[in-house]
């Protein structure tokens, strides 16, 4: 498989820079440590992830896949180092 920028495919998959379900991880988890009063036991967790989930607006979602592109580039031109996302 060839290289992108250097970087096996996998390996680009596996920066946080261009993982965008790595922000929506970020997301759901500051969503969930913000509820009051939050989540007593791993039913509760679970009721609260669906919750939560279901209610991350759409548009946040969608600006994440907007930045792809502009992500993508980013880690190319850095050669996988850091970039400002």
């Amino acid at each position: 498989m060839p290289s992108i920028g250097g970087y096996h495919p996998y390996r680009l998959a596996s920066i946080l820079t261009v993982n965008p379900i790595e922000h929506v991880w970020d997301m759901l988890s500051r969503r969930i440590v913000s509820r009051q009063p939050p989540p007593t036991c791993l039913l509760e967790l679970g009721w609260a992830l669906l919750d939560e989930w279901c209610n991350i607006p759409q548009d946040q979602i969608d600006n994440l896949i907007l930045s792809m592109h502009r992500r993508c580039k980013a880690c190319i031109a850095s050669s996988g180092r850091h970039t400002p996302y």
